[in-house]
């Protein structure tokens, strides 16, 4: 439904033409290569290969390509990874009809677009501390509802040692306890929610 609706959209502007749709991530790699198309839209949600990999595999193809990431997901460390991959612009599926036409338009031209949200949250977030794997492991375990004994156990660290991670975690993320912790970094794109 998306699809069409973008489709629709994009049809009606006199400059643009859709060139090719995918359904996944593999399949928007091997269209983008067939047809090279001057912007592509791209999800970060696919199956199979995700958005990110797919980005990675069409800079590597054209390292100019011209990649507008239009996603649901508006966290700073979701929207940071894409950009450094190489993404031209991120917009959100919220963004208005005339919002993804105009950022086409800049992408096409090699202008950035990042909706207003998501500028607003990488401001807010900037400079703050970036979690380790390590942490991220940990705090995915929290997120499954592990107690700090059963992490220990199956990280092959001690309790205390998950206890100083836990701390970290917290200051990090300017959290109060375990279950805000997940709920920052479900929000700010370091673990899937």
């Amino acid at each position: 439904m998306m699809r069409d609706g973008l489709r629709a959209t994009i049809e009606l502007e006199t400059d643009m033409q859709v060139a090719g749709e995918a359904v996944d991530g593999a399949q928007a790699i091997e269209l983008f290569e067939a047809l090279r198309p001057d912007v592509t839209l791209l999800d970060l949600q696919m199956p199979h290969v995700d958005g990110l990999q797919a980005l990675t595999a069409i800079r590597k193809l054209k390292p100019d390509a011209s990649i507008v990431v239009f996603t649901i997901y508006p966290g700073d460390a979701r929207v940071t990874q894409a950009l450094t991959l190489g993404a031209t612009s991120y917009l959100l599926k919220s963004a208005r009809k005339d919002e993804i036409v105009a950022a086409i338009r800049a992408a096409a031209h090699g202008q950035q677009v990042i909706a207003a949200e998501i500028s607003d949250e990488l401001a807010a977030n900037q400079g703050r501390a970036v979690l380790t794997v390590r942490e991220l492991s940990l705090l995915r375990l929290v997120k499954e509802g592990m107690s700090n004994r059963l992490i220990a156990e199956s990280l092959f660290l001690s309790e205390d040692t998950v206890k100083t991670y836990m701390k970290n975690i917290l200051l990090k993320l300017g959290a109060s306890d375990r279950t805000h912790a997940v709920t920052i970094a479900q929000r700010r794109g370091f673990i899937d929610s």
